[in-house]
C-alpha cells in the first residue's frame, strides 16, 4: 500500500521541508512493510483484547446516609445568601 506523504501532510495541516519529506518516507514504509508482516500471522484463534491485563472495578455497595445540610454545605463558600450560593455577575 502506497500513502502519499503530500496527502498525510495535507491531512494533518503540516508544512514540511524536502528533507522532511524523504526523511519520512522512509519511516512510513518501514512501518506499513511491519504491518504488511504482522498481517501474514494467523490470529484466527485468539481473543481480542482491548488491555494486557485484565481489569475490574473495586465498588461498594450503594449504602444511603444522611447528606450535608444547608448551613454545612454553605459555610465554606466564599458568599452566599441564606439558601443560595453567590457567584459574580456574568450578564449584563
Amino acid at each position: 500500500m502506497k500513502i502519499s506523504i503530500e496527502h498525510l501532510a495535507k491531512l494533518a495541516r503540516l508544512s514540511l521541508r524536502e528533507e522532511e519529506k524523504e526523511l519520512f518516507v522512509g519511516q512510513l514504509d518501514s512501518v506499513l512493510t511491519y504491518m504488511e508482516k504482522l498481517n501474514e500471522l494467523d490470529t484466527g484463534t485468539i481473543e481480542p483484547t482491548s488491555h494486557v491485563i485484565s481489569l475490574s472495578n473495586v465498588t461498594r455497595e450503594d449504602m444511603p446516609e444522611a447528606s450535608l445540610s444547608r448551613e454545612e454545605a454553605l459555610a465554606n463558600a466564599p458568599g452566599h445568601t441564606d439558601k443560595f450560593y453567590r457567584v459574580p455577575r456574568i450578564i449584563e
